[in-house]
């Protein structure tokens, strides 16, 4: 097993618009999260050195569960290549340590997201690695769920 998660899927979209899907908060909450998640906050200053929060949340009928990231933007050189690093957090943007959240021995603090694109005849290749996220976890799960819902809203498009 791997230690990231790493998913390529091209889309039938340009590439500005791949992009957008991860720069523009609106955008980015319309797809983020496994299925049954909402994105009710996506606050993102995508320039190098800005800060992200994020908030996934899946309503229950007896309870609302909520899920806090925060990350710092390492590289953002659009349209091909933003490098983020992503923690977990309480809603004030705190870091969180992933033995608090309940999260498995070894689970490391501060994970790395690539995101790369490249335009192929019109279409544009998505490369997604999550260094810290092992393959074949819930993690990749939700990383699957999501990359399949940004592909249902550019194919809608």
């Amino acid at each position: 097993m791997t230690d990231w998660v790493k998913i390529t899927r091209t889309f039938d979209a340009p590439i500005a618009t791949v992009w957008d899907m991860w720069a523009d908060p609106a955008n980015f909450q319309k797809w983020y999260g496994p299925n049954g998640f909402s994105v009710p906050v996506a606050e993102m200053d995508v320039t190098v050195g800005g800060t992200r929060k994020i908030c996934m949340e899946m309503k229950m009928p007896d309870q609302t569960m909520s899920m806090w990231f925060t990350g710092t933007y390492q590289e953002v050189s659009a349209p091909h290549r933003l490098v983020y690093t992503e923690s977990m957090c309480d809603a004030e943007g705190n870091v969180m340590s992933p033995k608090d959240m309940g999260m498995p021995e070894g689970t490391p603090e501060v994970t790395e997201v690539v995101v790369e694109l490249t335009e192929e005849g019109g279409k544009t290749v998505m490369t997604l690695t999550h260094i810290g996220v092992p393959a074949g976890t819930p993690g990749e799960g939700g990383w699957m769920q999501a990359v399949d819902k940004m592909g249902r809203l550019l194919d809608a498009s």
